[in-house]
């Protein structure tokens, strides 16, 4: 479901106290719900040994909720040089850091090498010849191509343009170990916001019996598999919500199975992002406009910008009007930004209390690709993130772009180069 009861009940009595302080718009993240679902992550899945998380930073890159998941004994699964920046910067060091980018530079190799390294998530063949140095511990992200069906968010594997094939993962670890790495992981993600908890389930099944392939093919020993992220949340109020339990259940089972005919089972290492914080984030807006012609629309003062998944992927973010949550939805309106894009649009043809000019508008679940996704067309700026603290104080946790933040990559000394002719 969307929001917690818990989250909306702390939250709303001091929410026109939030907005009067700092203003709207803004996302605002729940402490106490993302360290709650850790520990949920962590009961469903503790009974494997060495069970860890990587939270994916990509899904909210801030410094403040990533100190919350490193507090947890989680580590970072990062794709960028900044995101190991960030990552490094809250004392995250070598195995605590996982690296697992596409169509990668050298100078994220470098990047990765500095600062004790990581763990290198290689997700091409054709890269093991691009390391710089070659680590002792190397992974690779398999893809299975027409082996597994994908979801419909990342679609059909063999149309993906990520990890290593069936027929060269054999291969890619035997040219890895040639290099000299020594210890190995195997990696694969075939699903984004899967509430089907039979399909991680499989995914698991899968990856563990491509390790004891390639394992008694090359005399090697995995040290771990990582089944991704991808666990879903539910956007809808009458979405499912995954079955943690169940899934940990069925996995623990193949990881005991495994080690019954293996005599070991690598460790199991997640990456999940949305399911960690996306139901604990929501953007709150202000109404300041309604307009009336061959539809209702509400505009508020944010757009898409600030949250894009509706915009670019036809998603639905429940919507509440605050002090309105109990009054009959009974007028049909687009809730809607003031980009020069006609896809800028929170909800579309949505069933909602009479809302004024001054309603605070609640769009829930942005605590995952909400603020990370954010851009800047139309010149449009970036909102604050806040995070109500467990204590229940409220700090900001990142300001408000600004236009200073704008031109500020417009200062630079002139560089004019002439070609020979």
């Amino acid at each position: 479901m969307p929001l917690s009861h818990d989250y909306t009940d702390r939250l709303s009595p001091m929410l026109k106290d939030i907005v009067r302080h700092f203003g709207t718009p803004f996302h605002i993240y729940d402490e106490k719900g993302i360290k709650h679902t850790g520990a949920q992550l962590i009961k469903a899945l503790g009974q494997i040994e060495g069970f860890r998380e990587y939270f994916a930073v990509k899904a909210l890159p801030n410094p403040a909720i990533l100190s919350i998941m490193g507090r947890m004994g989680f580590g970072f699964d990062c794709s960028s040089i900044p995101e190991l920046v960030l990552s490094r910067n809250t004392g995250a060091r070598g195995e605590d850091l996982m690296f697992t980018s596409n169509n990668t530079s050298q100078e994220e190799f470098l990047a990765a090498e500095q600062n004790g390294g990581c763990i290198l998530n290689l997700d091409d063949i054709t890269l093991i010849d691009s390391v710089p140095t070659m680590p002792e511990l190397i992974c690779f992200r398999y893809n299975p191509g027409p082996r597994r069906t994908g979801n419909e968010i990342i679609g059909n594997p063999v149309e993906a343009k990520y990890g290593v094939s069936y027929e060269q993962l054999t291969d890619a670890y035997k040219k890895a170990k040639k290099r000299g790495a020594k210890r190995f992981g195997m990696h694969t993600m075939l699903a984004s916001n899967e509430r089907n908890y039979s399909y991680m389930v499989e995914t698991t099944r899968m990856i563990l019996d491509m390790v004891a392939q390639v394992s008694a093919e090359l005399d090697i020993r995995f040290e771990f598999v990582n089944i991704g992220g991808g666990l879903g949340i539910p956007y809808k109020p009458e979405d499912n919500a995954l079955d943690l339990v169940a899934m940990g259940s069925e996995i623990t089972e193949l990881f005991t199975s495994f080690k019954q005919n293996n005599g070991y089972a690598p460790r199991l290492y997640l990456e999940s992002g949305r399911y960690m914080t996306g139901p604990h984030g929501a953007l709150v807006v202000s109404a300041i406009n309604r307009k009336d012609i061959y539809r209702s629309y509400i505009g508020v003062d944010a757009c898409m910008s600030s949250l894009m998944r509706p915009g670019i992927y036809g998603a639905y973010h429940h919507i509440t009007v605050h002090g309105k949550e109990n009054a009959p939805a009974n007028t049909v309106v687009d809730v809607v930004g003031s980009l020069c894009e006609n896809n800028d649009k929170f909800a579309i043809q949505r069933s909602l209390p009479v809302i004024e000019k001054g309603d605070l508008l609640l769009i829930h679940d942005t605590g995952a690709h909400g603020h990370a996704m954010g851009f800047n067309y139309n010149a449009k700026m970036r909102p604050k993130e806040l995070l109500l603290r467990e204590n229940g104080k409220v700090e900001l946790i990142r300001r408000e772009e600004t236009m200073e933040d704008y031109f500020r990559t417009l200062l630079f000394e002139p560089d004019i180069f002439q070609p020979t002719k």
